[in-house]
């Protein structure tokens, strides 16, 4: 699904000089990482968490399937490498050698390993205390999507803006692996993540992607690593 997106979301611009009437958004919803996997026994608990963080506007909870447990019996459906390696850098950045499912990622820092809602709460709540620079803001005009973005700093490095597409919920029969027999429920699956543009946030930024499709869309601007996230917002 994710090999798709070159086709599914093309950059029409990447720059704009001026920009007015936004209002301060202090970063946005606080993005949620879920790596998981059909074929882990330990998933379907977070994989429920995710639900309930759903039902959330302060919270955008994404789930990335890993493909590294498909060899013990049951392929992913929804997996793709390049969650696997999006995990990975995660890893790198935080100085692990290891990776887990469930894992979580609260704001592109903090790692949460297994089930631990309460640990996941208050991380959520952690980040909603912290400032950002970054106004961010999204637009739908039929297929376009517009995003601007506006920083009341430079950044010492590049952030990087990610265009991210999910389908909100799916319900899966597994019928081989450690979840054999059993059907779940996902919720904010994740089919589509691109990097679209690099800013500095010296001067106001725009970017205008087309999306096929009413799948919900997200913009992340988030620190080279990857690193701490500086803004999101969401398109239902």
């Amino acid at each position: 699904m994710v090999g798709k997106m070159q086709r599914i979301l093309t950059v029409v611009i990447l720059a704009w000089v001026a920009m007015s009437g936004m209002a301060r958004a202090d970063g946005g919803p606080v993005v949620v990482e879920l790596f998981t996997s059909q074929g882990c026994s330990s998933c379907p608990p977070v994989d429920e968490m995710m639900a309930d963080l759903a039902k959330r506007d302060d919270v955008i909870p994404l789930a990335l399937h890993v493909d590294y447990w498909d060899y013990i019996g049951w392929k992913d459906v929804f997996a793709d490498p390049a969650f696997t390696r999006r995990q990975k850098a995660y890893a790198r950045a935080a100085g692990s050698r290891s990776i887990y499912t469930p894992q979580i990622v609260v704001g592109g820092q903090d790692h949460v390993v297994g089930y631990q809602p309460m640990d996941v709460a208050r991380l959520i709540q952690a980040h909603h205390g912290l400032h950002s620079p970054v106004t961010l803001n999204m637009t739908r005009d039929g297929d376009q999507i517009t995003i601007t973005a506006q920083s009341d700093t430079v950044f010492d490095e590049d952030a990087v803006l990610q265009i991210v597409r999910y389908m909100p919920e799916q319900v899966m029969e597994i019928k081989r692996g450690e979840n054999a027999g059993r059907t779940l429920r996902y919720t904010n699956i994740v089919d589509a993540w691109k990097a679209v543009a690099r800013w500095d946030g010296s001067a106001p930024l725009i970017v205008t992607v087309e999306a096929e499709g009413q799948e919900p869309i997200v913009a992340i601007i988030q620190r080279a690593g990857p690193g701490p996230i500086i803004a999101a917002a969401r398109l239902r």
